[in-house]
């Protein structure tokens, strides 16, 4: 089959040749005609137009010769054949030239007239048969190969690795020979180790990724401004103090914490402040041990279900909505403050979850991990008594209303008479205040100092700073004389007070001791509470509560005489065996005295005997106590 296509490309050549001997265009092969029958790379045959029609001189450069033959014996995807169709024509010297121009011009066949010659590039006549045969999917490897081969310089080789044949077209073909099982078990082993590490590249790269992750999150999470710069000789303090071995043991002089606290908190230490904080809070005050919470760990309480759960699912958005940290629907942020909600509504079942509760636990997740925040909220709520303004009835939030309304009455009367005058109550505008910390409308800044001076003082701070707030802007409350303006400057004008507003307000609260204010106007309340009980009943309706009263007395006191008694019978057997004692005490006296006496007899009949008994030579016996006296 190959030699037939040789001796027609031969014949064909022959016949091309002019009578002067000189060699003519090579007449091109004659179209043929796709069949059924046909393979392939038959009807994929292209018929060079040019050819037969202008009858021009086409010369093929050495350049395509070599670069058609790299990619026939380097493609896998080419007829065998075609890579031994070699036909050199034997007076055609054009084939071992080594410099020819790739291009040449020739005249536009679509414009006669036009003088400007087209630059085509040139084919080899081994390109020109890959071309007619190759179909587009043989002649293209990969998706990286170029689809025009009329654009193609020199060709590569179909993979780097593979030698390119330049023995001829009928040189052998070299096959890759088989690997043993030795080699095949090294490359297994090199591929093993090239996946594990791959794996540990992989882990380390999850670490790091975790680890930017985290140090962005800080950097979300401290994005506000801060109140009370720290200095550094104030910072140095506060890590002395942190660093300090077994601190949780330890009490410290609370005049230096109470200086540093008003010098200010470094805010990237300001958690674990919060956390040492605590720690003095319970050196310094002694718990009961029924106002402890149970000691359930945080991750079992998250495994659990909460009846809150749609409450909480409201209100996370509510939280902080403008903070870069909270803002994202379901992102970190919010879902790190669902867990501490939820699992604090399992804890306390009592309080379960109330507004305003999310701000507070979203401030402590700002400065600290997710763990670290649920501790301290627990702190806040147990040990400083913050859940009782959160029970279901309210009743301590209305006692610290009317405690605000006392202190302004007593340290701002015109203040408090222009607020009477309006009818404007401290539950108007003082109420969010208590339930979120001031964080649901005052700057993190701010509200951040609030929550150091909460770990160092206790929750009566609350009542400081909202004292000092409207007494350094009751000017300004003052020029307002509606119910309408009054409230909304309180609640969005007085947020808005500057940096040096802030600062001073601040340094006011750590000025203020309120203490026993606060506790008489607790008592104050109740006492006005059971006198207004008492004034709305009936007289009969007093009688039957008195004889009520009575009876539980009575009751009482029934009791409290039959403990009595049973007490009484315990004393008397008591001091009846006290009796017994004594006297069994003085009968042992007495017998030890009677054998110290007999003893003495004893011992001076002992002694006169040996005196009288004498030794053989007629002196007496010297007893041992005898030699010893006489040395």
């Amino acid at each position: 089959m190959t030699g037939k296509k040789e001796l027609c490309l031969n014949t064909s050549m022959k016949e091309s040749k002019s009578c002067s001997g000189q060699p003519a265009s090579p007449t091109p092969l004659a179209r043929l005609s796709p069949s059924a029958s046909s393979p392939n790379f038959l009807k994929n045959l292209k018929h060079n137009s040019s050819g037969e029609q202008s009858g021009h001189v086409t010369q093929k450069s050495i350049f395509y010769h070599t670069a058609l033959r790299k990619r026939l014996h380097s493609s896998s995807s080419v007829p065998n054949f075609l890579k031994f169709l070699a036909p050199v024509h034997e007076n055609n010297a054009s084939d071992f030239r080594s410099t020819k121009s790739d291009y040449e011009s020739k005249e536009n066949q679509q414009g006669a007239g036009s003088d400007s010659p087209i630059r085509t590039r040139r084919h080899s006549w081994r390109q020109q048969i890959f071309l007619r045969v190759a179909t587009p999917q043989k002649a293209t490897d990969s998706p990286n190969r170029y689809d025009d081969y009329t654009e193609l310089g020199d060709i590569p080789p179909r993979s780097p690795l593979e030698p390119v044949c330049e023995d001829g077209p009928f040189g052998p073909v070299k096959e890759e020979r088989k690997r043993t099982p030795q080699e095949l078990r090294e490359l297994w082993q090199k591929a093993v180790l090239q996946q594990i590490l791959l794996l540990r590249m992989e882990k380390e790269n999850q670490k790091l990724q975790a680890s930017e992750n985290n140090l962005q999150n800080r950097r979300l999470k401290l994005d506000y401004e801060e109140i009370t710069p720290c200095l550094k000789d104030v910072t140095s303090v506060w890590e002395k103090m942190l660093s300090t071995p077994g601190r949780s043991k330890i009490k410290f002089d609370m005049e230096k914490i109470h200086s540093a606290v008003g010098q200010g908190v470094p805010r990237h230490h300001r958690g674990e402040i919060w956390k040492f904080l605590a720690e003095q809070y319970h050196l310094k005050h002694q718990f009961a041990s029924k106002q402890l919470p149970k000691d359930v760990p945080y991750k079992e309480l998250l495994k659990q279900l909460t009846s809150q759960q749609h409450a909480i699912l409201i209100d996370l958005g509510r939280t902080f909505p403008t903070h870069p940290y909270f803002s994202a629907q379901l992102g970190a942020g919010q879902l790190s403050l669902y867990n501490i909600l939820k699992a604090y509504s399992l804890l306390d079942q009592e309080v379960g979850y109330c507004q305003g509760l999310s701000f507070v636990a979203g401030v402590l997740l700002l400065h600290m991990s997710e763990e670290d925040a649920f501790k301290m909220l627990k702190v806040l709520m147990f040990d400083m008594g913050l859940r009782k303004q959160y029970r279901p009835d309210m009743t301590i939030l209305q006692i610290q209303m009317y405690q605000l309304s006392r202190l302004l009455h007593d340290y701002h009367r015109d203040l408090y008479n222009h607020l009477e005058e309006y009818e404007i109550g401290p539950s108007l505008y003082a109420a969010p205040w208590f339930l979120t910390m001031f964080a649901s409308q005052f700057p993190l800044g701010f509200v951040a100092r609030v929550f150091d001076m909460l770990f160092l003082q206790g929750t009566e701070v609350i009542f400081k700073v909202a004292l000092s707030l409207l007494g350094s802007h009751k000017p300004l409350i003052l020029q307002h004389e509606n119910l309408e303006t009054i409230v909304d400057f309180i609640k969005t004008t007085l947020p808005k007070l500057g940096l040096v507003q802030m600062e001073k307000t601040i340094s006011q609260v750590f000025e203020m001791d309120i203490a026993k204010q606060l506790q008489a106007y607790e008592v104050e309340y109740h006492v006005l509470q059971d006198e207004l009980i008492d004034s709305s009943l009936n007289d009969n309706q007093r009688m039957d509560k008195l004889e009520k009263a009575n009876s539980n007395l009575r009751k009482q006191n029934f009791d409290l005489l039959e403990e009595l008694q049973v007490a009484n019978g315990k004393i008397q057997n008591l001091e009846a065996m006290v009796e017994n004692l004594l006297n069994n005490e003085g009968k042992l006296k007495q017998s030890i005295l009677a054998l110290e006496v007999e003893r003495e007899a004893l011992l001076q009949t002992v002694k006169e005997l040996r005196r009288q008994i004498g030794s053989p030579s007629g002196k007496p016996l010297l007893t041992r106590q005898d030699h010893m006296d006489a040395n």
